[in-house]
């Protein structure tokens, strides 16, 4: 926090010495209650004064009734609620006010027609309030992404994730190593600057070893989370496979309440990948429908998509194997186990049992209802094995546990002990960050006397890594990238 507040007035300064005072709608876009225009920068108190005709500005941070008025003409535009935040108190570390306003269309244009018409003021860029708070040192890369992904949240999953990011759980963690590769890096140059006046212990090396290697166990074991937080953050690429007509579709349909896919009698319906987005157990889910798999068709179109769905099921985080109950019961009466059925089941679909292995998975035996009860008690007692009826639903509250259990699993639980690492930009600098230690354990057990100087700046370019993460370290073209998935008021 020390470094960040350092920085923070030198970053201000080098970005906003020109950038004016800027306006936006900081509530949702069309027809609402209430609409938010947020105004940050030098001119906010211009533009209270200007928009109320007042002379007094509000007490802080205290909502008081207004007229509030066009700048240009003086017309009346609405009566609303003015909210004065102060700089450095504000979310953009500036003087800020906010508008509330009544949501109507008109009434929004006119604000808008109005706050421009005023000399330095204009409208906002993509994500500009969010990034004058960076550089205020008001949140770090990490807390900025986080609160983007919080407003790009829709399900119950990804906005504790999202949020645990945004209130600083992820920069602590990061901020925690680089205070540490600090320590290591002061600790070797006080070695090279002392040592020769004993007033360094020898020691102190070897320690700088140890903290070194610590440092490579805990950021790999932060990178072994088999990509969790991001799976969370994007959704689970969850595949449907099964031979045709085994009600891929209708389970689709069923869990989005609507008509996704084309059912009918015809083998072979589905061609080609159908997607769908479903939040289950408060977790992300992409659905997809694949065409029905077989061994052998002549149907060009039919070869196509079993073609996609293969490589679909291959990228895929979960996969539902759907089978027919009928097919399953004219099997086990012959007196063979599900387990040769299984194996007979997915070489009638050309594919192996090794292909479920790239993969979470699980089995469900639908048409259930075409049975009777007493061929499906035996089959209840096979583990891993969830029974449905598409038709009649029976079953349906049993699969969508078992599908979140599996979810569970895929996701994890984020904690403010553990949070998640949730983009692929932080795992590309750490997994550097790591390969610049490594370099520093071979460079000095590797030499007889080696270099310090050379050793430290393994180090350094270590920490530098880790600054990439949380933005101690910022490049504009990683800002820029950043900040434009914002929307104009935040």
């Amino acid at each position: 926090m020390f470094a960040r507040a350092i920085r923070a007035p030198l970053k201000l300064a080098r970005y906003y010495s020109s950038r004016g005072t800027i306006f936006g709608l900081s509530s949702g876009s069309g027809k609402c209650g209430v609409a938010v225009i947020r105004v940050s920068g030098d001119a906010s108190s211009d533009v209270v004064h200007r928009k109320t005709s007042s002379n007094k500005l509000p007490a802080a941070r205290q909502a008081v009734l207004r007229r509030i008025v066009h700048s240009r003409t003086a017309e009346m535009i609405d009566r609303g609620l003015v909210l004065w935040f102060p700089g450095p108190h504000s979310f953009t570390g500036e003087d800020c006010v906010e508008f509330h306003v009544h949501g109507g269309a008109a009434v929004v244009s006119a604000m808008y027609d109005s706050l421009g018409s005023i000399d330095g003021v204009r409208l906002a860029e993509p994500g500009e309030f969010t990034k004058r708070a960076f550089y205020a040192g008001k949140m770090d890369l990490t807390e900025v992404e986080g609160l983007a992904d919080l407003i790009e949240a829709e399900t119950e999953a990804q906005r504790k994730q999202a949020l645990l990011q945004a209130s600083g759980e992820l920069s602590k963690l990061y901020n925690e190593m680089r205070s540490r590769l600090v320590r290591c890096i002061a600790n070797v140059e006080a070695y090279i600057d002392f040592a020769e006046d004993q007033d360094v212990d020898d020691t102190v090396l070897q320690s700088v070893g140890e903290d070194v290697a610590t440092l490579v166990r805990d950021i790999s074991t932060h990178l072994n989370d088999h990509r969790r937080g991001e799976r969370l953050r994007a959704g689970v690429r969850t595949a449907i496979i099964g031979a045709p007509n085994v009600g891929k579709s209708s389970f689709v349909n069923l869990l989005s309440n609507r008509k996704v896919s084309i059912v009918t009698n015809v083998a072979g319906t589905t061609r080609d990948i159908i997607e769908s987005h479903h939040d289950i157990g408060g977790y992300p889910v992409i659905l997809a429908d694949t065409a029905g798999l077989r061994a052998s068709t002549d149907d060009i179109v039919e070869i196509e998509g079993i073609s996609r769905a293969k490589d679909y099921f291959q990228l895929a985080d979960l996969l539902i194997l759907m089978i027919d109950s009928e097919d399953l019961q004219r099997y086990l009466q012959n007196g063979d186990t599900f387990d040769c059925f299984l194996s007979h089941y997915l070489t009638s679909l050309g594919i192996n049992r090794e292909a479920l292995s790239t993969a979470k998975s699980m089995l469900i035996v639908n048409k259930c209802d075409l049975l009777p009860e007493s061929f499906l008690e035996p089959i209840k007692k096979i583990p891993n094995i969830t029974l449905l009826s598409c038709h009649t639903q029976a079953g349906l509250e049993a699969v969508l546990q078992e599908i979140t259990t599996n979810l569970k699993h895929l996701c994890g639980n984020p904690s403010k002990e553990s949070p998640n690492l949730s983009q692929q930009r932080h795992r590309y600098h750490l997994k550097q960050c790591v390969d610049c230690l490594e370099k520093y354990q071979r460079y000095v057990e590797g030499q007889r006397n080696p270099d310090l100087a050379i050793a430290t700046q393994h180090l350094r370019n270590a920490t530098r890594c880790i600054g990439k993460i949380t933005g101690a370290i910022e490049t504009e073209e990683i800002l820029d990238v950043i900040f434009s998935t914002f929307c104009i008021g935040k």
